[in-house]
């Protein structure tokens, strides 16, 4: 029945390829994809992970507002590497989860934690060493009667995720790389990280060309007044 529906299995992407995503900053991968794909900075880094970057594939779980029954369900099905990816409607008003879920989804291997909606238990969540991912957090818990599904598309973040779509996370925040090309975004990924680089120690240096500024600014029909403002 829809609304309360559980898939055992998704279609996964080659692991080499989850891999060598875990080298390169989301700024870069989204910057590839025409800077789209990024969930919206609302869900934000409440913990404090040791490394910078956490990769995985989705295992996305959709859940009636303010509601983790089905949140429940998905912590026994996690696998290493994974993240565990909710959806809720856009409700505020109550935490999907705190300390103890939150440690059972890492001790079973979730590589990050990401809700659409508040948690609870701060103090605990924000020494937490791996990647958690919410709007915020409050005291007020979950309701545990469903409905709710898991491994479906879900809309997370004004985005869509399909379970076993790769989710690159880092402190800017997540970016979500599509199962179905992630090969091509990674190779393309892999070619602006090097040129980034370039451009960074360039920087650094200040030898880097900085004419395309006053070219844009041309082409875009701008008007460079030598003089001072008058009311």
């Amino acid at each position: 029945m829809t609304g309360k529906r559980i898939f055992l299995k998704r279609q996964l992407p080659a692991a080499e390829v989850i891999n060598e995503f875990s080298q390169i900053p989301a700024s870069n991968v989204a910057d590839v994809m025409e800077r789209t794909a990024t969930l919206h900075p609302r869900i934000r880094l409440l913990s404090s992970p040791q490394k910078p970057i956490a990769v995985g594939v989705a295992l996305t779980v959709k859940t009636r507002a303010g509601d983790n029954l089905v949140i429940h369900q998905a912590l026994d099905m996690i696998v290493n590497g994974d993240v565990l990816v909710v959806s809720n409607e856009a409700d505020e008003t109550r935490s999907l989860a705190g300390e103890i879920m939150l440690t059972q989804a890492f001790q079973q291997g979730a590589a990050a934690v990401i809700f659409d909606g508040p948690i609870r238990d701060y103090d605990a969540v924000k020494k937490m060493n791996k990647h958690v991912y919410a709007t915020g957090c409050t005291p007020g818990g979950p309701y545990k009667n469903g409905p709710g599904e898991i491994n479906v598309p879900i809309s997370c973040g004004e985005e869509v995720i399909f379970p076993g779509d790769i989710l690159l996370c880092d402190f800017d925040g997540v970016v979500i790389i599509p199962r179905s090309n992630a090969k091509e975004i990674l190779s393309a990924a892999k070619k602006y990280q090097k040129e980034d680089v370039e451009k960074l120690q360039k920087a650094r240096d200040c030898s880097q060309n900085r004419d395309w500024v006053k070219k844009s600014l041309i082409d875009e029909k701008f008007i460079i007044i030598d003089d001072y403002y008058k009311m």
